[in-house]
């Protein structure tokens, strides 16, 4: 598994688990870097504090282009796994976006549900053909 696909699982792993335990989102990161076991590597952290730092904006992108669903219906992994993505797509310049839907996609296969590699690769790819008209 490449460094960046191991970090975004990481960072899914923490913005899961913080939202589980009824935390901030990110909240269990500062555990986390502690946790010599299961090191967080500098990409994850980017991840996790961007996501933290444009929730609102992001979850509102996600929520108009979310066809008939809620944040709060979507499963968990896939809500966060859309944060990460569409993070990725709109303020991580030296990631081309094929790339973002596709880890995404991915992760969304190996952790979600059957319907949510559909959903998530629908969603984050309208998110990459408005980007232009986006305000970040």
């Amino acid at each position: 598994m490449a460094a960046r696909t191991k970090s975004r699982k990481r960072a899914l792993d923490i913005l899961f688990e913080s939202e589980a335990q009824s935390l901030p989102p990110g909240g269990t990161l500062a555990d986390r870097r502690a946790d010599t076991e299961y090191p967080v590597n500098d990409y994850a952290v980017l991840l996790i504090e961007g996501v933290v730092t444009h929730r609102d904006r992001l979850d509102e992108i996600i929520t108009e282009n979310a066809k008939d669903w809620t944040l709060d219906r979507m499963p968990a992994v896939d809500r966060n796994l859309l944060r990460i993505g569409a993070y990725e797509i709109l303020y991580v310049d030296d990631v081309p976006d094929a790339v973002a839907v596709s880890e995404a996609v991915s992760l969304a296969s190996d952790l979600s549900t059957d319907e949510s590699p559909s959903f998530v690769n629908g969603l984050l790819s309208k998110i990459v053909e408005l980007k232009p008209t986006l305000a970040v």
